[in-house]
């Protein structure tokens, strides 16, 4: 038999693997609830944002189900799962290792753009951000205006292979385990704290501040972050 290329698997795909076992095996009986992030986290020697990846990918393949406000439950798939032995959704990257990423390159960017950013670059990304704020005013989450925002960011600073890239991230934000993350933990409330960490971000360009752009940036992936990794068990606020 010929020798098959090996792929390396992404960490939350491996701990869905082990979970999606545990309920074929019966170990997660059919309407359980899974066990707290943080002692899954323990048992697997893991960080809980790769549990949190895990249990999202698990939701999408609708092994799971999460409700908010209680916590994780199993679902009834005996009659496909005992044929199954991958998991099946599409290998995407996992929505928080994408802003870990995101923040990593597009804080650099923020200061790209301070130090670079024309009159029509400032206006590109008041414009998007005015959008933002017009979407969230009619209750309506603020994702075309978001993405504008960040597009202006890197096209100013002129750089073909980052504004790519740029894209790139938010084409990910198109799978099915990084929406449903945002039906999960996005609010209007929550996107009205985004938008005043992004009206930070534009101050820090206007003022042509390269640190206070970074750090403006930085500040706001690590409340995405945050703002994706709240617990299961948090009641869900408009």
């Amino acid at each position: 038999m010929p020798l098959q290329a090996i792929e390396p698997q992404r960490l939350y795909r491996q701990i869905a693997e082990q979970l999606r076992a545990g309920i074929v095996s019966g170990e997660y009986a059919v309407g359980a609830r899974l066990p707290a992030e943080r002692d899954l986290a323990k048992q697997l020697g893991v960080s809980r944002p790769s549990v949190r990846e895990a249990l999202i990918a698990l939701d999408v393949e609708g092994w799971v189900e999460v409700r908010t406000g209680s916590g994780v439950y199993v679902l009834d798939r005996s009659a496909s799962a005992s044929a199954a032995n991958e998991l099946q959704a599409p290998n995407e990257w996992g929505p928080l290792e994408l802003i870990r990423a995101r923040r990593v390159v597009e804080g650099e960017i923020a200061s790209m753009a301070a130090k670079q950013a024309r009159r029509k670059d400032i206006d590109a990304m008041t414009l998007a951000l005015d959008s933002m704020k017009a979407d969230a005013d009619k209750g309506v989450l603020p994702l075309d205006g978001d993405r504008a925002f960040h597009t202006a960011i890197v096209q100013a600073g002129g750089n073909g292979v980052l504004i790519e890239t740029v894209q790139h991230f938010w084409d990910a934000r198109r799978g099915p385990m990084f929406e449903r993350m945002v039906g999960h933990f996005e609010t209007v409330a929550s996107w009205r704290a985004a938008i005043a960490e992004h009206q930070i971000i534009l101050d820090a360009i206007r003022e042509h501040d390269a640190p206070a752009a970074r750090a403006a940036m930085h500040k706001h992936m690590d409340k995405s972050h945050t703002r994706f990794s709240v617990s299961w068990r948090r009641t869900k606020q408009s």
